[in-house]
């Protein structure tokens, strides 16, 4: 029987860009073994972590021995940890980090109405890449799975926190509109958990995060999934704590402007699968 180790293919030239070598983990995300694909979502999942993280705290947290993370950079190309380990800090230079920071950014831009035109074609222009990059990376197929999943439940809870509130709530508005039941998860009170328990297999959930995950996110989809309630997912990475073995999930990457993202793409998405809901149901 041969060992993790000789299962192992090492690919020819190390990815020198953050975004190639998040393609290459995409693409060999079923082939990796077990302790190196551990590596690769939590990478995914904490990349400012790996960028400016020690050998032995990437590990802990991964929960991997430090030898895996040398394995898992030789598996890509890299001499080493620290010569991978450069590529996400080189991610975090082009990247504005703080709000402040991307206000400061804005001063690049002329002026005046100048600045504002800026801006405006800015967002417009990420608005497009996001639309063209959901294109190319959602199959209506899997549109289709989402879809027969949802219009069988008897009711949808939707999860989202922070940057993806406004999708859910966004859903439950849609989804009262079109008569389908749904339940929004978000409560003042902190009484999520005992909502979502009245969740079952006869229903379903639809969970929204994106890098950095929102914990309660990550709880409430987590409490779903041990309820076998059937699950959507949207999400930003293959890698994404939130996808379990059993749902349907998506990935979009929304485009940005000057540190600021955009919700475009997964707006477009949410609508899509609530129309289509409220069809099939009607159907």
């Amino acid at each position: 029987m041969s060992s993790e180790r000789d299962e192992i293919q090492v690919v020819s030239a190390a990815p020198r860009d953050f975004w190639q070598l998040r393609e290459a983990m995409v693409s060999r995300k079923d082939q990796l073994p077990k302790r190196l694909a551990q590596v690769a979502a939590y990478a995914m999942a904490n990349p400012d972590d790996v960028a400016f993280g020690t050998a032995a705290s990437i590990a802990v947290k991964a929960e991997v021995q430090p030898s895996t993370l040398v394995r898992f950079a030789q598996a890509f190309g890299y001499q080493g940890f620290s010569d991978l380990q450069e590529v996400f800090q080189d991610r975090l230079r082009d990247r504005t980090s703080s709000y402040s920071e991307r206000l400061r950014a804005l001063d690049t831009h002329t002026g005046g109405n100048a600045k504002t035109a800026a801006l405006f074609a800015g967002f417009c222009d990420g608005i497009e890449r996001s639309a063209e990059a959901l294109r190319e990376r959602v199959p209506v197929e899997r549109i289709d799975a989402a879809v027969m999943l949802l219009a069988q439940a008897e009711t949808i809870y939707l999860v989202g926190q922070r940057r993806s509130y406004p999708v859910s709530s966004y859903l439950s508005y849609a989804f009262g509109k079109l008569g389908v039941k749904s339940v929004l998860v978000g409560s003042p009170q902190g009484t999520d958990p005992e909502t979502l328990g009245f969740a079952g297999p006869r229903d379903a959930a639809i969970a929204v995060s994106f890098t950095p995950y929102a914990s309660a996110a990550l709880a409430y989809t987590r409490q779903v999934a041990e309820q076998n309630v059937p699950l959507v997912v949207i999400t930003d990475s293959p890698f994404s704590p939130l996808i379990t073995k059993d749902c349907v999930w998506f990935e979009v990457v929304e485009a940005d402007f000057e540190g600021f993202r955009l919700l475009s793409a997964t707006m477009a998405l949410a609508m899509t699968l609530a129309v289509a809901v409220a069809d099939a149901r009607r159907a």
